[in-house]
């Protein structure tokens, strides 16, 4: 386990909508504050370089990129620990309070329009921000869902796009499909894709993490991103 200290520089602090203060790493691009916004939600790993890249990549694309410290100041570095911390974060706290928060911060400082995107753990908190924030513009999940019935698809009104591995065993595509005919049902305004790929397909640290039902692939991550990009122009820009 380490402190975010220990790995990382500047962070800006951000006020939740109790009141209450966090941390956030802050990604701007060349346009500044006045691009669209997208809260970007770590993987069960923390608030590590890799998603901290994540947030490079989205702000050299031209969005404000925001990454919410939900695990303030722990960084897990197996996957032992990465378990600890993820059962000991409170989900509605950090979808209803950071999440929203962060996306208030974005549209308060200068963006018109705010997405929310998150991998894994992220994912599945991506998929409750579209339930818990109706500030969110967008939203885009990456093979993350939390327990289904947590997820009142007729309370999401933001277009929703979905990218899922059909070898994920961290969370099975067979999920993917019962949460699919709920938003179908609710006429939710979706788009899932499905790809040849295990969990964690687009995190390029996958295999370093000695974890078996991770896996990198470089061509559905390229794939993936293009499309993500594609959706957050259309509907934030």
């Amino acid at each position: 386990m380490q402190r975010l200290e220990e790995v990382m520089g500047d962070m800006i602090s951000i006020k939740r909508p109790d009141g209450g203060m966090s941390k956030a790493y802050l990604a701007e691009p060349k346009a500044g504050n006045c691009a669209p916004g997208i809260v970007v939600i770590q993987e069960w790993w923390g608030l590590n370089d890799q998603i901290r890249r994540v947030a490079d990549k989205l702000a050299a694309a031209g969005f404000r990129a925001l990454v919410p410290d939900l695990y303030r100041g722990e960084l897990a570095l197996e996957a032992n620990e990465a378990e600890h911390l993820m059962t000991s974060l409170d989900f509605g706290d950090a979808a209803g309070q950071e999440i929203r928060g962060a996306v208030q911060y974005l549209k308060g400082s200068g963006s018109t329009r705010v997405g929310v995107t998150g991998f894994c753990m992220g994912g599945a908190l991506t998929l409750l921000s579209a339930v818990f924030v109706p500030e969110s513009d967008a939203n885009a999940t990456w093979y993350g869902y939390p327990p289904l019935e947590y997820v009142d698809a007729s309370k999401i009104k933001a277009p929703l796009l979905g990218h899922w591995g059909t070898r994920d065993q961290v969370f099975p595509v067979s999920g993917v499909d019962a949460l699919e005919a709920k938003l179908r049902e609710a006429n939710v305004d979706f788009e899932f894709h499905r790809y040849d790929a295990k969990h964690a397909f687009a995190n390029e640290e996958a295999d370093l993490k000695n974890f078996p039902p991770l896996g990198y692939n470089p061509d559905a991550a390229e794939l993936a991103w293009k499309r993500t990009l594609a959706f957050f122009e259309k509907h934030l820009q």
